[in-house]
């Protein structure tokens, strides 16, 4: 998948076109809005593979260096995730079906590809270089960033 505006994101299909709050904290990785997520990319990743994992319970910690990593808390009223870009939409995907609607916690992860970059922080106010270890090469394929995102249910609606 391709970002778009350095954006990406899951959406719950009962939110439509709904955006983050325009007043999020953008020196965060992860900008939450009613019902989605979006992560912010920098401006070098061309295309990113990503890992979705639906648990029953806090999952154990992913092995392995990470450039990042970010955790939020969503209300998620269908509990059915499409990934979304700004200036594409919803991709033509299936959806992530997760057990039933409520509140849900996902931990986000990310990588980037140490043969790409330099890769630069996307956030306000931030312009370090970031990160690039290594381990993550089979996941990546090639590709610019690889995400490992692991939701689970914190309460019910």
């Amino acid at each position: 998948m391709s970002a778009s505006y350095r954006l990406f994101g899951l959406v719950d299909t009962a939110m439509g076109a709904e955006t983050f709050d325009v007043d999020v904290d953008r020196s965060k990785w992860l900008l939450p809005g009613p019902g989605l997520v979006y992560l912010q990319v920098p401006s070098e990743v061309s295309t990113t593979v990503i890992r979705l994992e639906s648990w029953t319970s806090t999952p154990a910690q992913p092995s392995g260096q990470w450039a990042g990593h970010e955790k939020v808390e969503v209300d998620l009223p269908e509990g059915e995730l499409q990934l979304q870009t700004l200036d594409s939409g919803v991709l033509e995907i299936l959806p992530l079906v997760l057990p039933s609607p409520g509140k849900y916690r996902m931990r986000w992860q990310w990588v980037f590809n140490p043969d790409g970059g330099p890769f630069t922080s996307p956030l306000e106010g931030f312009s370090d270089v970031l990160s690039t270890p290594g381990g993550h090469e089979a996941a990546l394929g090639g590709e610019d960033q690889f995400c490992l995102v692991q939701i689970w249910r914190t309460a019910t609606c």
